[in-house]
């Protein structure tokens, strides 16, 4: 069960919840509760009377200083180090994390929230303090940063020091500081938001009545400022099509799955707005959040995505591209639990495999592999008990720490990236006496890691995150930390370094990758999802040959505007039916009797296509100043399904008056069928009845 978490009018205490992420071999890190030591600042844990909590004369302020931070540090999202005494005046919150732990990433959105509600009275610092030593790099951090959108200034803690000071002993810890500059209380573990939120307003309500409390806005300068476009934003899996040959992209950090020919890098569908959220419908105007892994359904017709940060898992259907939910409510769960699918509660779902109609997921969140029965639509836990260790065994008894990539074999031996662990472990999930095994990688504790070729616990890896079985027979890895694509020889074993040395980006014999997350074969090719690169390497795997995928056309899937804010006039047509090839789109817009479009000002017409039905060319926007309605637009109709929308503003006036303008603006929303017995255009004509004055 989760660990109770108080909170009080004097402090809230340090504790310890479910699965918070420790250096300390003895801390809890299952499902039970454990009480971890109390800041070396001198603030008690001890919890008041419920007369106490709810008395009101009591303070949220605290009496001990929050000591500085050292000097010499590196940050980031500012452009200055900070100084606990310039910000005298605010709340501060510190968030000791690093970038690794999936706990540390769950309480991203607590603190978002936390932000948004108290812009100017709150500002929370990140204390990086890194596990790996690839995570004390603060390049790596940087990336994180933007990876996960993180708007608050970070400190790199490498070496501990602020961590020692505060006397940190878990990822995630919290802490809060208040405008006086004093040390309230500290949380570790999930569920920072209903812990740490009342004593926030608590403060801002007590300083306020003071008058020491500073709401002047404070503006920070992002890393991602100034930063150029990239067609992915930290691609975190791939998966290969054995069927259509197509190449499914996880475009992570941009919310979408991307389709693409990986000869020509042509784009063929995209599915996902680009805009964080969870919502299903079409392909353009579904919502994802941080996906990761993908499937495919037994015949081929659905994929299966892991949406991470929604604790979900969603099914695309690639006839139609509608998006919908699989498993999942939306919801992080505990504890784990067997249910309906689309009932029970995930928690960071991260790779995918399909065997025999069984949906095997990397539970990350729970340190668990589940498994989706696709015709009972039954969902839960199959391997690991929840608690994050590397403990193998009966399945169900197994530890696993942070499982993140996936791939099964013919005979029903499933190997996981037990990404916490630095090891490749497998699981006979299709025995029921079935064992865990460690195959590569040490098994001894968590903090057991490095770059290390060798035979079995002999071999070291640095927080692997992807899988892939090809057919040579060797099975690949994605060793994340280490910058590399290692490749295990499964009856020695033997791990050994295939491509890759220090973190970049290099093409051909010598390919260096930047974080890789994720890779997928198909016959002599594997594909790398290379995620700080920003980009999808193709390997000849017979000679190790590397080239960047080149992706083309993608802009051809823009998502459609979004209705919800629309405030001009929103026109839904009729179907269309119209034939491949040259086209048109004719706009007959009737003005009223003795009324012209003005000649001055500018009116307009920008249109989008879901489904690639239509290539707009150079005529995605027009000008439509001083037009004479009918006008003709040359397009081209692709053939398929799919959705047109035009958004015009006409500026029009009485003759004579042209000094008086009104302004009429129009969506219209077109579904759009092609095929070879179409018409060659698309008519969209409104009456425009002007306001009464």
């Amino acid at each position: 069960m989760r660990a109770v978490k108080r909170t009080s009018l004097v402090l809230f205490a340090l504790v310890l919840v479910l699965s918070a992420c420790s250096p300390s071999e003895s801390a809890d890190t299952g499902g039970g509760s454990t009480t971890a030591a109390p800041l070396s600042t001198g603030v008690s844990t001890e919890a008041p009377q419920p007369d106490q909590a709810d008395a009101p004369t009591r303070s949220f302020a605290g009496t001990t200083p929050a000591p500085e931070f050292p000097a010499g540090l590196e940050w980031l999202n500012t452009g200055e180090p900070l100084s606990l005494q310039s910000l005298q005046g605010k709340v501060v919150l510190l968030d000791f994390w690093t970038y690794g732990c999936i706990n540390c990433i769950h309480i991203i959105p607590d603190l978002k929230r936390l932000e948004a509600e108290y812009p100017n009275e709150l500002v929370v610092i990140g204390v990086h303090s890194a596990k790996f030593l690839n995570e004390g790099e603060t390049d790596n951090i940087r990336n994180v940063v933007l990876r996960y959108g993180v708007e608050h200034p970070v400190v790199n803690d490498r070496d501990f020091e602020v961590w020692r000071t505060w006397g940190a002993n878990a990822w995630p810890t919290t802490v809060l500081i208040d405008p006086a500059g004093n040390v309230v209380g500290g949380h570790s573990g999930e569920g920072v938001y209903e812990v740490v939120q009342p004593v926030v307003q608590g403060l801002v309500d007590e300083f306020e009545a003071l008058g020491t409390l500073d709401r002047t806005p404070v503006q920070f300068a992002l890393e991602r400022d100034g930063l150029p476009e990239t067609i992915l934003s930290f691609p975190g899996k791939v998966f290969i099509d054995p069927n259509s040959g197509l190449l499914y992209i996880a475009d992570t950090a941009r919310h979408r799955i991307v389709a693409a020919d990986p000869a020509s890098g042509n784009v063929t569908a995209v599915y996902g707005r680009g805009e964080q959220g969870y919502t299903e419908g079409g392909a353009l105007e579904a919502r994802f959040d941080s996906p990761q892994g993908m499937a495919l359904s037994p015949d081929g017709r659905v994929l299966y995505v892991a949406d991470t940060n929604n604790h979900a898992v969603r099914s695309i259907d690639l006839e139609t591209g509608e998006v919908s939910t699989a498993a999942g409510t939306g919801e992080q769960g505990w504890p784990p639990a067997t249910g309906l699918a689309t009932q029970v509660r995930l928690a960071s779902p991260w790779a995918l495999e399909q065997s025999d109609g069984i949906l095997y997921v990397a539970m990350a969140g729970t340190h668990q592999i589940w498994s989706i029965d696709l015709a009972s639509d039954v969902a839960g836990p199959l391997v690991g008990n929840a608690r994050e260790s590397t403990a193998n065994g009966p399945l169900a008894q197994a530890e696993l720490a942070q499982p993140s990539g996936l791939a099964i074999d013919d005979e029903g031996v499933l190997y996981f990236a037990d990404s916490e662990s630095s090891s490749i472990r497998s699981a006979e999930v299709r025995k029921s006496d079935g064992v865990t095994d460690v195959i590569a990688g040490s098994d001894a504790n968590l903090f057991d890691f490095g770059d290390v070729d060798g035979i079995g616990t002999e071999a070291r890896l640095q927080h692997p995150l992807g899988l892939a079985l090809a057919d040579d027979g060797f099975l690949y890895v994605a060793d994340t930390y280490n910058s590399k694509i290692k490749r295990i020889d499964l009856e020695r074993r033997e791990i050994t370094t295939y491509l890759g040395s220090e973190q970049g980006w290099q093409d051909g014999s010598d390919a260096r990758f930047y974080e890789p997350g994720g890779i997928a074969t198909l016959g002599d090719t594997l594909y790398v999802a290379d995620t700080n690169n920003h980009a999808v390497r193709v390997v000849d795997l017979p000679s190790g040959d590397t080239r960047t995928l080149v992706l083309k056309g993608i802009e051809r899937f823009q998502p459609p505007p979004d209705n919800e804010n629309y405030r001009g006039v929103i026109v839904e047509t009729e179907p269309f039916t119209v034939g491949p090839g040259a086209g048109s789109i004719v706009i007959d817009i009737t003005l009223p009797p003795d009324h012209k479009v003005n000649e001055d000002a500018p009116s307009s017409a920008e249109f989008f296509a879901s489904g690639a039905v239509a290539d707009f060319g150079a005529n995605q926007a027009v000008s439509l100043t001083g037009a004479q309605f009918p006008v003709t637009i040359p397009i081209e109709f692709t053939t398929g399904a799919g959705e047109m929308t035009a958004d015009l503003t006409v500026i029009y006036c009485r003759e004579g008056s042209e000094s008086l303008c009104l302004i009429q603006q129009l969506r219209f929303v077109v579904p759009i069928v092609v095929d070879g017995g179409g018409a060659d255009q698309v008519l969209l004509d409104y009456d425009v009845v002007p306001p009464q004055l």
